[in-house]
C-alpha cells in the first residue's frame, strides 16, 4: 500500500472518529397562506419570523441555528394534512401551527407518529389537548374557557334582549357556539334561533331574513371573519341593527374590510391584548418599525417558539419528547405573553379572555 492510500485511510478514520456535527434546528410555520383566512396565517408566519430572527441572532438554541420552513394548510383538513406530512419528509421536528382547529386535530396525529412536537397558537377547540398525545400544546385558550366568557356577557347584558346563535359548521365554530350557548342557557338566557351556515357562501339573506322575523337584537356568531362580515353587512343592507358577537376568529383588520362601518359596535372575545404587556414591548416597536402590527395571532406565534427555545435549553436536548417533558413540568416561560405554564394536557394555565368591541376599524377592550 503507498503513501497515498496510507493517508486516505487515516483521513477516513478521523472522520469516522470525530464527533458528528449537529443538525441545524429545522422549525415550520404551518397555516393558511392562501385562502379566505389568510390573513390569520400571515400573522402567525410574521410571528415566528420574527422569533426566529430575534432567537438566531442571539446564538439560537443550544448553539445551533434555526432554519424556519413555511408550510400552507390553505384553510382546508386535506391540504393541511399534505402539508404536515410534507413537513414530516422533510425533517421539520418542531410546528408552530395550525391556526383552524380542524386542521391541528387531524395533523398532530401524524406529527405524534413522527415524533414533531406541535405548539398552535390559535387552534382553541378543546380535543386538541384532550387526547393524552405527548406532542400538542397551545399558547391560546380554549373553546370552554372561551365560550364562557361570551356567554357571562350575553347573560349579563341581554337578559331581556332576543338572541340569535348561529355557527358554521366546523369544529372550531360549532364547538365556540355551543359553549358559548350553554354559559349563556346558564345564565338565564334563550335562544329564539339556532342555525348553521355553509363557510364560503356569499349570500347569507335567508339568514338575515330569519332573524328579522325573530326581532334579534344579538346574534352571536361561531366561525371565522369572512363570513361574519358579510353577516353584518347584510344586516345593514336589510336594515337590521343587530349586533354582532363572534370569537377570536374576527380578530383581524378583515373582519372590518368586509363588513364595512355597519361593523361598529360588533363585539369579541380575544385574549388580553399582547401588544400592551411590558414584555412585548420592545418586539411590537421593532415590528411596528417594519410596518407590521403586531395584532391578533402574531404575539401568540412569537411566543411559541420561545416556549420551544426555553424548554430545549432547560432539557439540554433538541430530541421533541425530552422538549415536551419539560413543557408538561409546569417550567415558566418567559414569553412576548407574559409569563406561561403549561399543564399536563398542554394547555396554558391562565384564563385568556375578556370582551372587545371594534370602532373605527379596530378593536379595543372593554
Amino acid at each position: 500500500m503507498n503513501r497515498l492510500s496510507y493517508a486516505v485511510l487515516a483521513f477516513c478514520a478521523g472522520l469516522a472518529l470525530a464527533p458528528s456535527a449537529q443538525a441545524d434546528v429545522r422549525i415550520a410555520a404551518a397555516g393558511p397562506l392562501t385562502g379566505s383566512i389568510a390573513a390569520f396565517g400571515a400573522q402567525m408566519k410574521l410571528g415566528t419570523e420574527q422569533a426566529v430572527a430575534d432567537i438566531n441572532a442571539a446564538g439560537g438554541i443550544l448553539g445551533e441555528k434555526i432554519v424556519l420552513e413555511v408550510a400552507d394548510d390553505g384553510g382546508k383538513p386535506e391540504q393541511g394534512k399534505a402539508a404536515a406530512n410534507k413537513l414530516i419528509s422533510d425533517g421539520v421536528k418542531f410546528v408552530v401551527g395550525h391556526i383552524n382547529s380542524g386542521i391541528s386535530i387531524a395533523a398532530s396525529q401524524d406529527y405524534e407518529e413522527a415524533g414533531v412536537l406541535q405548539i398552535s397558537p390559535a387552534s382553541t377547540n378543546p380535543v386538541f389537548t384532550e387526547r393524552k398525545l405527548w406532542n400538542t400544546f397551545r399558547t391560546c385558550g380554549r373553546d370552554d374557557q372561551q365560550g364562557p366568557v361570551a356567554g357571562g356577557y350575553i347573560a349579563a347584558n341581554y337578559k331581556d334582549r332576543k338572541v340569535a346563535i348561529v355557527h358554521d359548521k366546523t369544529p372550531y365554530g360549532k364547538g365556540l357556539a355551543d359553549e358559548t350557548q350553554k354559559a349563556m342557557n346558564k345564565g338565564g338566557v334563550r335562544e329564539v334561533l339556532y342555525e348553521g351556515i355553509n363557510p364560503g357562501e356569499k349570500d347569507y339573506s335567508a339568514l338575515v331574513s330569519k332573524m328579522k322575523a325573530a326581532g334579534v337584537d344579538l346574534v352571536y356568531f361561531g366561525g371565522l371573519h369572512p363570513e361574519a362580515g358579510l353577516i353584518v353587512r347584510q344586516m345593514r343592507d336589510q336594515g337590521l341593527k343587530t349586533v354582532l358577537m363572534g370569537g377570536d376568529a374576527i380578530a383581524d383588520k378583515e373582519f372590518w374590510s368586509v363588513a364595512g362601518p355597519g361593523a361598529t359596535g360588533s363585539l369579541m372575545t380575544f385574549g388580553p391584548d399582547p401588544r400592551k404587556n411590558p414584555a412585548a414591548k420592545d418586539i411590537v416597536a421593532r415590528m411596528k418599525e417594519k410596518g407590521i402590527d403586531a395584532e391578533g395571532y402574531v404575539l401568540y406565534s412569537y411566543a411559541a417558539v420561545q416556549v420551544m427555545k426555553q424548554a430545549a435549553e432547560a432539557a439540554k436536548s433538541l430530541d421533541p419528547k425530552k422538549v415536551a417533558d419539560k413543557i408538561h413540568s409546569g417550567m415558566t416561560f418567559e414569553t412576548v405573553l407574559g409569563p406561561l405554564s403549561f399543564d399536563k394536557k398542554g394547555d396554558i394555565t391562565k384564563l385568556d379572555y375578556v370582551v372587545y368591541e371594534w370602532k373605527d376599524g379596530t378593536y379595543s377592550e372593554l
